[in-house]
């Protein structure tokens, strides 16, 4: 039981299927609040025991966020900033070989169906094959400023970003586009390897603890997640790994320039020696996004996304 006290809690009930221009608030927070969410699995609990396969789902109901929370404030223009505080799973969840999904889903029999148990910070897939969790949410975004994103895609909205980098500890900064930016989180896994590359992570319901703040007159195209040693720009795209890395390396030297005065020359040079390029999500084919990262050391010339002040 987490010894913080939230400022609000929202029921999984309260969901939306896609962010919008014109969200509504389940609540609103004034900035530095706590809020706890009940998340659903982004199979949105179709998924009970490993004779239900993915030929068998209604894959209009997947990837429901919890919310929005309007936090008072926000205009376009800033950034939101969501700090994951816990993510705290259930004790059940399942990943999937979907038909013609995945890296190797050629080589494999499907549609399948796995049930993980979760227990004491410990994943149970079989009999031999246990290992630790590695919590983290999936679909984290805001209201879009015009047309309308399902959430199972990323975007500059945030959306289904599926990095796993996003647990505990993690500060999510999202550009706001609407006023009260309608911040709304969903996909837990109790662990996630980079790439999901079957389309699944250890799909899974449970609690996220948040606390949301409002970083006014600063924002970049695309979210910028905070971890303790290090900032991480994102590019996505709809099929192209390559686009997507471009981006993301395009997003971290333009930070660098803007915000902390690098040259685009030492930048350039700046994120081949000391940064590091990542995949977040590329389980193509599938009807999904790619998404590339860029890790950027957190350096005294440049300490985090913005330089505030």
């Amino acid at each position: 039981m987490s010894a913080i006290t939230p400022d609000a809690e929202i029921s999984r009930a309260d969901v939306v299927w896609a962010f919008g221009p014109s969200m509504t608030p389940v609540v609103t927070v004034a900035p530095g609040a706590v809020v706890r969410l009940e998340t659903n699995d982004c199979f949105h609990g179709q998924v009970t025991s490993e004779d239900i396969t993915a030929d068998k789902l209604d894959m209009l109901r997947v990837n429901a966020a919890t919310g929005p929370i309007g936090v008072d404030g926000a205009e376009p223009g800033d950034s939101l900033l969501v700090e994951l505080l816990e993510i705290n799973p259930g004790p059940q969840g399942a990943a999937m070989v979907i038909p013609g999904w995945g890296q190797l889903h050629d080589q494999v029999k499907s549609p399948v169906t796995r049930i993980f148990r979760v227990e004491d910070g410990t994943i149970h897939m079989n009999d031999r094959v246990r290992f630790p969790i590695r919590p983290m949410v999936g679909v984290i975004g805001v209201a879009t400023e015009t047309d309308e994103a399902i959430n199972f895609l990323a975007g500059p909205h945030g959306g289904n970003l599926d990095n796993a980098l996003h647990g505990p500890g993690a500060t999510v900064m999202l550009p706001v586009r609407q006023s009260g930016a309608m911040l709304a989180i969903g996909d837990m896994h109790a662990s996630m390897g980079d790439g999901e590359v079957s389309g699944t992570g250890v799909e899974i319901n449970g609690e996220v603890l948040v606390r949301v703040n409002v970083l006014k007159g600063k924002q970049s195209r695309w979210p910028v997640t905070e971890l303790g040693d290090s900032w991480v720009t994102h590019g996505v795209t709809d099929n192209d790994l390559d686009e997507a890395i471009r981006l993301a390396c395009e997003e971290a030297a333009r930070l660098l320039v803007d915000q902390w005065g690098f040259t685009m020359e030492d930048a350039f040079i700046f994120l081949s020696v000391a940064c590091d390029v990542g995949i977040a999500q590329s389980c193509h084919p599938c009807p999904g996004s790619v998404i590339a990262r860029v890790r950027v050391p957190k350096l005294d010339a440049c300490p985090a996304p913005f330089r505030v002040g």
